[in-house]
C-alpha cells in the first residue's frame, strides 16, 4: 500500500522539527509537574480520594491544549506545504493516488504526535501508580487509549484544512482560528446561537440541543467521552460534561464520542474532496 510509504517518509521529516520537541519537552515536564502536584497537595484532587482515576482525569484536562497547538505545529504544512514547493507534483508521479498522500500525511503525523504524547502520559501515569499506587490501572489504559484517538482526530482536521489550501500562510490561518473559534470562543458561538434562535432574548432555561452545541469543540467531546468511558471513575472524582438538567436522549456524555467520530470524517473528507480537484 503506498499510503505506507508516505506515512514513514512524512513521519521521518516531521519529526525532525524542533519546535516539535520543545513542545514535547514542556508538556513532559509539564506532565510530570502535575503528577507530582495531584499526588501532593489535596486541593488539586478537589477533595475527593487521590487515586489513578483522579490523576487521569486531573492529565485529561491539559491533553486538550497539547494536542490542539502540536497539531497545527505539526500539520499545517502537511498538504500546502507540499503544494507550495511544489513537491506534490513529484509525489504524485509516484504511484501515489491524491488519497494515498493524505491518509499517508494522516497517518505520518499522527504518529510523530503520538510518541510525545505517549511518553509524556505514560510516565506521568507510571510515577502516579508509584506514588499513589490506588485505583485500576485499566483506567490509565483506557485513557491512553482514547488520548490517541483524540490526536488522531485533531491531527485529521489540521490535515484536512491544510488540503484545502495552496500555501502554508492560509493553512497556518485555517488551523490558528479553528483553534480560537472552536476551542477558545465557542462558548460565546454558541451563547449567540441560542439568543438568535430564542427570537433575540434570552430564554429563562436553555433548550435540549444546547447541550449538543456546546459539546462539538473537539476538547470538550474528548473530556465527554473519557466520562463515558469511565463512569464510575467520572462519579468518583465529580467529573462532570454539564448534561444535567437536560432531558434529551442524546444529552449524555456518550454523544462526546460521537462527535469525536465526525471531526474525525467530515473535515478529511472535505479537505481531499478539494484536494482531488485541486490544479497542482
Amino acid at each position: 500500500m503506498t499510503w505506507v510509504a508516505v506515512a514513514k517518509k512524512d513521519f521521518s521529516d516531521a519529526v525532525q522539527s524542533r519546535s516539535l520537541w520543545a513542545l514535547s519537552a514542556f508538556f513532559i515536564l509539564l506532565s510530570l509537574g502535575l503528577t507530582y502536584g495531584y499526588s501532593e497537595f489535596e486541593f488539586l484532587s478537589a477533595g475527593t480520594e487521590t487515586t489513578i482515576g483522579g490523576l487521569v482525569f486531573f492529565l485529561g484536562g491539559i491533553v486538550g491544549l497539547f494536542v490542539s497547538i502540536t497539531s497545527i505545529v505539526i500539520c499545517y504544512r502537511a498538504i500546502a506545504g507540499e503544494r507550495e514547493l511544489g513537491s506534490a507534483k513529484l509525489l504524485l508521479s509516484l504511484p501515489h493516488s491524491r488519497l494515498d498522500v493524505l491518509v499517508g500525511k494522516v497517518v505520518g503525523r499522527t504518529a510523530v504526535l503520538a510518541v510525545p504524547l505517549i511518553i509524556a502520559l505514560g510516565l506521568g501515569l507510571s510515577i502516579g501508580i508509584i506514588v499513589i499506587g490506588a485505583g485500576s490501572i485499566l483506567s490509565a489504559v483506557i485513557f491512553l487509549g482514547w488520548t490517541f484517538f483524540f490526536a488522531l482526530v485533531y491531527v485529521s482536521i489540521i490535515v484536512g484544512l491544510s488540503a484545502l489550501v495552496s500555501s502554508t500562510t492560509k493553512a497556518a490561518a485555517l488551523g490558528i482560528g479553528f483553534f480560537f473559534i472552536v476551542e477558545f470562543l465557542w462558548d460565546g458561538v454558541a451563547f449567540v446561537l441560542l439568543f438568535v434562535a430564542n427570537g433575540f432574548s434570552l430564554p429563562t432555561a436553555a433548550p435540549d440541543w444546547y447541550f449538543v452545541v456546546t459539546q462539538v469543540p473537539p476538547s470538550n467531546a474528548y473530556f465527554s467521552g473519557l466520562v463515558a468511558l469511565l463512569p464510575d471513575v467520572a462519579a468518583a472524582v465529580n467529573a462532570s460534561t454539564g448534561a444535567a438538567g437536560f432531558d434529551a436522549f442524546y444529552a449524555v456524555p456518550e454523544i462526546g464520542i460521537v462527535i469525536l467520530c465526525l471531526w474525525l470524517i467530515v473535515p478529511i473528507s472535505i479537505g481531499y474532496t478539494v484536494f482531488s480537484q485541486a490544479d497542482l
